[in-house]
Protein backbone atom coordinates (compact mmCIF):
# COMPACT_ATOMS: atom_id res chain seq x y z
CA UNK A 1 0.00 0.00 0.00
CA UNK A 2 1.24 3.69 -0.86
CA UNK A 3 0.48 6.77 0.81
CA UNK A 4 -2.31 7.63 -1.81
CA UNK A 5 -4.08 4.62 -1.12
CA UNK A 6 -3.45 4.89 2.91
CA UNK A 7 -5.10 8.36 2.74
CA UNK A 8 -8.20 7.43 0.62
CA UNK A 9 -8.24 4.06 3.12
CA UNK A 10 -8.47 6.57 5.95
CA UNK A 11 -10.87 8.90 4.50
CA UNK A 12 -13.06 5.57 4.07
CA UNK A 13 -12.81 4.49 7.50
CA UNK A 14 -13.72 8.14 8.92
CA UNK A 15 -17.08 7.40 6.52
CA UNK A 16 -17.35 3.85 8.61
CA UNK A 17 -16.96 6.03 11.69
CA UNK A 18 -19.52 8.08 10.56
CA UNK A 19 -22.06 5.26 9.66
CA UNK A 20 -21.37 3.77 12.54
CA UNK A 21 -21.84 6.90 15.02
CA UNK A 22 -25.45 6.80 13.37
CA UNK A 23 -25.94 2.88 13.78
CA UNK A 24 -25.54 3.86 17.05
CA UNK A 25 -28.13 6.01 17.59
CA UNK A 26 -30.50 3.20 15.70
CA UNK A 27 -29.38 0.50 17.91
CA UNK A 28 -31.56 2.71 21.04
CA UNK A 29 -29.27 1.52 24.03
CA UNK A 30 -28.71 -1.84 21.96
CA UNK A 31 -32.61 -3.13 22.07
CA UNK A 32 -32.54 -3.71 18.38
CA UNK A 33 -30.54 -6.14 17.62
CA UNK A 34 -30.41 -5.34 13.58
CA UNK A 35 -28.67 -2.01 14.28
CA UNK A 36 -26.45 -3.44 16.93
CA UNK A 37 -24.95 -6.17 14.69
CA UNK A 38 -24.46 -3.41 11.96
CA UNK A 39 -23.19 -1.04 14.78
CA UNK A 40 -20.56 -4.47 15.79
CA UNK A 41 -19.50 -4.53 12.14
CA UNK A 42 -19.23 -1.05 11.19
CA UNK A 43 -16.60 -0.43 14.17
CA UNK A 44 -14.97 -3.64 13.64
CA UNK A 45 -14.58 -2.63 9.99
CA UNK A 46 -13.40 1.40 10.91
CA UNK A 47 -10.92 0.17 13.55
CA UNK A 48 -9.13 -2.19 10.72
CA UNK A 49 -9.14 0.29 8.58
CA UNK A 50 -7.52 2.61 10.17
CA UNK A 51 -5.03 -0.04 12.62
CA UNK A 52 -3.47 -0.43 8.50
CA UNK A 53 -3.22 2.88 7.58
CA UNK A 54 -1.62 3.99 10.77
CA UNK A 55 1.24 1.92 9.59
CA UNK A 56 2.26 4.59 6.86
CA UNK A 57 0.02 7.51 7.73
CA UNK A 58 1.96 9.83 10.83
CA UNK A 59 -0.45 9.34 13.89
CA UNK A 60 -0.95 12.70 14.36
CA UNK A 61 -2.20 13.84 11.27
CA UNK A 62 -4.29 10.63 10.25
CA UNK A 63 -6.00 10.24 13.55
CA UNK A 64 -7.31 14.17 13.40
CA UNK A 65 -8.46 13.73 9.61
CA UNK A 66 -10.33 10.37 10.74
CA UNK A 67 -11.63 12.43 13.99
CA UNK A 68 -12.38 15.19 11.63
CA UNK A 69 -14.26 13.27 9.48
CA UNK A 70 -16.26 11.31 12.29
CA UNK A 71 -17.18 14.14 13.64
CA UNK A 72 -18.33 16.36 10.59
CA UNK A 73 -19.81 13.45 9.37
CA UNK A 74 -21.60 12.75 12.44
CA UNK A 75 -22.79 16.46 13.05
CA UNK A 76 -24.11 16.78 9.12
CA UNK A 77 -26.04 13.19 9.72
CA UNK A 78 -27.62 14.50 13.07
CA UNK A 79 -28.97 17.81 11.04
CA UNK A 80 -30.28 15.50 8.33
CA UNK A 81 -31.39 12.49 9.88
CA UNK A 82 -32.17 13.38 13.72
CA UNK A 83 -33.59 17.07 12.86
CA UNK A 84 -30.78 18.51 15.28
CA UNK A 85 -30.30 22.08 15.34
CA UNK A 86 -26.95 23.60 12.91
CA UNK A 87 -26.91 26.84 14.88
CA UNK A 88 -23.89 29.33 13.74
CA UNK A 89 -21.69 28.30 16.11
CA UNK A 90 -21.36 24.79 15.35
CA UNK A 91 -20.94 26.13 11.81
CA UNK A 92 -18.08 28.08 13.25
CA UNK A 93 -17.01 25.02 15.10
CA UNK A 94 -17.12 22.95 12.03
CA UNK A 95 -15.10 25.35 9.83
CA UNK A 96 -12.23 25.62 12.26
CA UNK A 97 -12.03 21.33 12.16
CA UNK A 98 -12.07 21.56 8.55
CA UNK A 99 -9.05 24.11 8.66
CA UNK A 100 -7.31 21.90 11.53
CA UNK A 101 -7.34 19.31 9.26
CA UNK A 102 -5.64 20.99 6.37
CA UNK A 103 -3.10 22.61 8.30
CA UNK A 104 -2.46 18.98 9.58
CA UNK A 105 -2.52 17.56 6.42
CA UNK A 106 -0.40 20.03 4.71
CA UNK A 107 2.38 20.44 7.54
CA UNK A 108 5.86 18.33 7.05
CA UNK A 109 5.95 15.10 8.96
Amino acid sequence: MNQSVAWLLLILSGLLDVAWAVSMKLTQGYTRPGWTALSIVLLAAFVYLLGKVLTLLPVGSAYAVWTGIGALGTVLLGVLLFGETLSAQRVVGAVLVIAGIAALKQAPV
